[in-house]
Parts: structure tokens; C-alpha cells; sequence
């Protein structure tokens, strides 16, 4: 479902690059016509100093009095202008003019050697320079000269500079607005894949879509969602299969229950009803006691994230736990012996965890460990390090062969002898296995000694470190 209020990635790109562009082509372009402005008025104003130089040279001083030396057509060379209308004053100190309009004069003509100003001239803007001559007096030559060439000269430079701007700026946001559609292509073909496939359809991410050629973020982008994908399949395959595998162990027990109760109900002795009751609790504690070990291994999944390891008096945990196991060893007939619990031994570790643990290993002892004669023995022992405590649980019975050592941690892998008296669920040792990790600990399966038997050391560092993400 796509939201229809959210802006689009393109929109939002076209809005953060094409305002700052055109803002910096608004700048640019003031700049520009400042300058030319500037330039313009620079040119026009050094000529009209010129003019009022040359009238400055033609000024002679005559019975105390200034006159204005040049004839009439001399004048109007000098004042000639193409396409503008020249005027000029000249006064003495006192102020008498000398030559010129008199209505023309500089507003608060300034007492520096050269001034310009803007004024007006009868109903005309006058752009005007103001010269003062202390060599003749003080006297002022104002010249005035009309505006329209140099305001049709600045309007040319600002057309000529700014049109080609213009022009560019919109090339640019056309190849921007280009780019951008190219370089969101692969983002929208992504889309367009991902809405495409169904559930059930594990086709891999197009190679399109992962092609060095795309951009680096797009690129990792689709290996993400990939990888992600690869993952959520992985893992509903293994939901289906576990979902499958729990129905298939269930069934068995539930189906000696119903059998056993099927069979007592046909029966009359009391005796055989007796031995079909003792079946059917068989059957229901196998059925618990897998419901417990497929609880336990969800429980490890999803207590990853919170666990916290703390200070742990290994010794006390493990002697305080055999000792709640002797009635059901006692019952089972198995002799216990335990080993190195005696010295103190404080690790960082999580309790719960290592009486998990400890329980399957003992669970699967008691179940598979019986030899085929003599007593029933179990060991468990203690062992500290420089680095580590192995934790050891072994017995003296048929043991697995090498084969079978890699495999049997594995889920719903069970050994030999399980197989065989159709007992166990193949979840113990892989209940020991992820617990061991969530500790950051290994576990190591091996003959006991002397050969006999299986032994499982479950090494636990010692370290206050937390321990790596399984």
C-alpha cells in the first residue's frame, strides 16, 4: 500500500537542488547587473569629466573677470553627443555665471575637485558632473547629460548576460530532473520487484538491481533487502519444518495414548486396564517431557537480547541442582558421583541457563547412559582453568560412534540407541548447544574415559565481557 501523502523521493531531490540553484542564479545575476551598472556609469561619467575638462581649459580670467574663450561651433563640438542631449553651467566663487544654462546647477554641490550626482533638467533625468577649479577661482563647471544611451547600454549587457544564464539554468534543472529519474530508476524497479513477489516465490533480486553499474547505495541496498529476503526464507522453511517435525514427534505418544486407551477399553481384567493407564502416562510424559525441551528451546531464542550475565557461585548452582536430582536417580537407579565441587569456582554467568544445561545432560544420561551391565554410573564434575571451567557430565554406557558426534547437537538428531528403543526427541543436546552459545561457550562431545561411555564438556570462560551475538 502506498501512502498517497507522502511527497515522492524525486519531488523531495528536485525541491532541496532546483531552489538553491535558482537562488544562486538570483544572486549571480544581481551581481552581474551591479557590475554592469557600475561599468556603464563608469564609462559615461569619465566622458562627461572629459567635456567638462575641456571647458575648464577654455576658461581665461579678463579684467578680473572669467570668460569662457571658445566660439560657438567649437563649443558645440565639444558638447556634441549622438544620441544624448549635453547641457552645461559655468560660475564663478561668487556664484555669476559665466556661460550656460542658469537653471542648470549641481544639487549641494560638494566642495570636492570632482563630484557626480543625478538630477533633473527640465523635465529630463540628468546624469551631471560637477568639476570645481581653485586654479581659476573656485570656479564650477556643471555639465548634465540625458540618460536614455547608457540605460539602453546597461539593459543590452544585462540582456546579453542573463539570457545565457537563464538559458543554462534551465538546462541544468532539465538534466537534473533527468538524472535524478535515471539514478531513482533502479530504486522503483526494487519497488515494483518487491510488490511482484508473492509469498512463496524465492526468485533471487534481478541482477539489475545488483549490478555494479547502479549506484553504491542502491546497490547495497538491493544485496540488503536480498540477504533479508534469503533470511525470512530461510526461516519460514524452517518454521514449516519444525512445525512439521513437532507434529510427526507428537503424533507418536498421542497415537500410544489413543491406542493403549483404545485397548483398555476393550478389555475387562482390571489388571490389563492397570498396565494400558501405565502405558498411557508413558506415552503423556514423553509428550511433556518434549512439549518442556521445544519450550525451553524457544525460550533461549528469545531471551537473547535481555540476558544479562552476573556473578555465579558455579560449585554451590551445580551441588544445590544434584541434589534436587537424587530422588528421580535414586528411583532411576542411578549412582551419581560428583567431582571437584568441593573448591569455589565464581564465574559471570546467567543460573538458569546452566542448570539447563546440566538438567539435559543428565536427562540424556539417565536415558541413554545405562551400560549393558553392571551399575548404572553418572559423573559429573568440575574443572577450573586459567581461562575457562569445564563443566563434564559422562557415563559408561554404549556412547555414539564418531560419525554420529557432529550430528547429534543438531535439532531432532537423534542417536543411535534413541533411535532404536524409540525414545527422545533429538532436542537435548541442541538445547545444551544454544544455551552454550548464549553463555559465549563451547561444548565438546568425546568417549569417557577409558573409552566407555559419552562425555560432554561445556567450556565457560572466565571473563566479564558479555558474550557474542549468536
Amino acid at each position: 500500500m502506498r501512502p498517497d501523502h507522502a511527497g515522492s523521493l524525486r519531488a523531495r531531490l528536485s525541491r532541496h537542488l532546483i531552489p538553491p540553484l535558482l537562488v544562486i542564479w538570483a544572486i549571480g545575476s544581481a551581481i552581474t547587473l551591479a557590475a554592469a551598472h557600475q561599468a556603464t556609469q563608469r564609462a559615461y561619467d569619465r566622458s562627461m569629466l572629459d567635456d567638462a575638462l575641456v571647458l575648464s581649459a577654455h576658461l581665461i580670467p579678463r579684467d578680473g573677470r572669467l570668460e569662457l574663450a571658445i566660439s560657438h561651433g567649437d563649443l558645440r563640438t565639444i558638447l556634441y553627443d549622438q544620441s544624448e542631449q549635453m547641457f552645461f553651467s559655468i560660475r564663478a566663487a561668487d556664484g555669476r555665471l559665466v556661460a550656460g544654462q542658469p537653471e542648470l546647477s549641481a544639487p549641494d554641490a560638494p566642495d570636492l575637485p570632482v563630484a557626480f550626482s543625478d538630477g533633473h533638467f527640465l523635465g529630463r533625468e540628468l546624469r551631471l558632473v560637477s568639476l570645481r577649479r581653485d586654479a581659476l577661482d573656485g570656479a564650477l563647471i556643471v555639465v548634465g547629460q540625458t540618460t536614455h544611451s547608457r540605460a539602453a547600454l546597461l539593459h543590452h549587457l544585462v540582456w546579453v548576460s542573463l539570457l545565457p544564464q537563464a538559458l543554462l539554468i534551465g538546462l541544468m534543472l532539465w538534466w537534473l530532473r533527468r538524472v535524478i529519474s535515471a539514478d531513482l530508476a533502479p530504486v522503483t524497479r526494487l519497488r515494483d520487484w518487491l510488490e511482484r513477489r508473492g509469498p512463496g516465490r524465492r526468485e533471487p533480486l534481478p541482477a539489475s538491481l545488483r549490478s555494479p553499474a547502479q549506484t553504491r547505495e542502491v546497490a547495497e541496498l538491493g544485496g540488503a533487502i536480498d540477504g533479508l529476503l534469503t533470511r525470512i526464507d530461510d526461516g519460514a522453511a524452517a518454521q514449516r519444518e519444525f512445525a512439521g517435525t513437532v507434529a510427526h514427534e507428537l503424533r507418536t505418544p498421542l497415537a500410544g495414548v489413543r491406542a493403549a486407551a483404545a485397548y483398555g477399553l476393550a478389555q475387562t481384567d482390571p489388571q490389563r486396564w492397570r498396565a494400558q493407564l501405565e502405558a498411557v502416562l508413558a506415552c503423556e510424559s514423553r509428550a511433556t517431557h518434549m512439549v518442556d525441551q521445544l519450550l525451553a528451546l524457544a525460550m533461549a531464542e528469545e531471551s537473547e537480547a535481555a540476558l544479562t550475565l552476573r556473578p555465579l557461585a558455579l560449585d554451590v548452582c551445580v551441588r544445590e541442582l544434584l541434589i534436587d536430582w537424587l530422588p528421580r536417580l535414586d528411583q532411576a537407579g542411578v549412582h551419581l558421583d560428583a567431582l571437584g565441587l568441593d573448591e569455589p569456582v565464581t564465574l559471570p554467568s546467567d543460573r538458569g541457563l546452566v542448570e539447563g544445561i546440566l538438567t539435559n545432560l543428565l536427562d540424556n544420561a539417565i536415558r541413554y547412559g545405562r551400560p549393558a551391565e553392571g551399575a548404572h554410573l553418572i559423573f559429573v564434575a568440575v574443572r577450573r582453568g586459567p581461562e575457562s571451567v569445564v563443566l563434564s557430565v559422562w557415563d559408561q554406557g554404549p556412547g555414539l560412534a564418531p560419525e554420529e558426534m557432529h550430528r547429534v547437537a543438531q535439532r531432532w538428531t537423534r542417536g543411535r540407541l534413541a533411535r532404536e528403543i524409540g525414545q527422545g526427541s533429538g532436542l537435548g543436546l541442541a538445547i545444551v548447544r544454544r544455551y552454550a552459545d548464549l553463555l559465549g561457550a563451547s561444548i565438546t562431545l568425546g568417549a569417557g574415559p577409558g573409552g566407555l561411555g559419552l562425555q560432554v564438556d561445556v567450556v565457560l570462560p572466565l571473563r566479564t565481557d558479555p558474550p557474542p551475538a549468536g
